[in-house]
């Protein structure tokens, strides 16, 4: 039992360190839109709100124009070329920019759609959008959209099979334990004992060792997530130790909860077969 919740913790943790390098890779990407240098900022601002209110948007990142000229500097603060033909002129030549991130990278395809449109509905006299860059950043979305469904469908599949075989490991062990009392259930149903009262027994002793197995598990557990949690939180980002403490009531009444689960139930089918013959 013990081996078994030790299997669902390891797949729940492993589930959430997925997540969150999943999460991680997501937000390095997003759409730029670069307004021009003379933009009205009312039309900045409504755009932004716009797209702010999209559902599919997670957050907008907005850069003033000042902003982008310290950036700039600071992206080419060893290229005197540069530097001297920023100095060189009279005004700030970069526009405004936003910078928005998709809840889920298939749905950047529509979130351009929509600021495209906002370019074209401009009026050609005053120009408010210069470039949305999502043409240019389109094969690096798709391809990253198809390895996060391709990494989900290997999880679940994963997940899955360390489940099945946590389910596999409990009926097994629990069965074999039950085939050495089958004569004494056999002389129980020649005395007349109900199946409840056979049953009863085995379904305490399943609950017990589910109760038992948890807290085991828990405890095995905790100083192994001492040693995993700095190179989790440095891989992932994500601290497996912090995560542990942060949530143990819930880890505790999830694996408490399958173990005594798959103790019940184990013990009443593997029973069941003996009350039939």
């Amino acid at each position: 039992m013990v081996i078994a919740l030790f299997v669902v913790f390891s797949a729940m943790l492993f589930d959430q360190l997925l997540t969150q390098a999943l999460t991680s890779l997501q937000s390095q990407v997003d759409i730029n839109v670069y307004f021009v240098a003379d933009a009205p900022q009312e039309e900045i601002d409504r755009i932004r709100n716009a797209v702010t209110a999209l559902p599919e948007v997670a957050a907008v990142r907005y850069t003033t124009r000042e902003e982008a000229l310290l950036q700039y500097r600071e992206d080419n603060r060893d290229n005197e070329i540069a530097l001297q033909a920023i100095e060189e002129l009279s005004d700030n030549p970069l526009g405004a920019n936003l910078a928005v991130q998709a809840r889920e990278t298939g749905q950047y395809a529509g979130v351009a759609q929509f600021l495209l449109e906002q370019q074209a509905g401009e009026e050609t006299s005053t120009p408010v959008i210069d470039v949305v860059n999502y043409e240019n950043n389109r094969e690096a979305i798709n391809t990253l959209t198809s390895f996060i469904e391709v990494v989900e469908r290997v999880s679940l599949i994963v997940t899955a099979v360390l489940l099945g075989a946590a389910l596999l490991i409990t009926f097994n062990t629990i069965r074999l334990g039950i085939y050495t009392s089958r004569e004494e259930i056999a002389i129980m149903r020649l005395v007349g004992a109900s199946n409840m009262f056979i049953r009863g027994p085995f379904m305490l002793q399943g609950t017990l060792y589910g109760l038992f197995a948890g807290v085991i598990t828990l405890a095995i557990f905790y100083p192994i997530l001492i040693w995993l949690g700095p190179g989790s939180e440095l891989m992932f980002g994500l601290n497996l130790l912090d995560y542990y403490l942060d949530n143990f009531q819930y880890i505790t009444l999830v694996i408490i909860g399958i173990g005594v689960a798959l103790g019940l139930v184990s013990s009443t089918y593997a029973v069941t077969r003996y009350l039939r013959t």
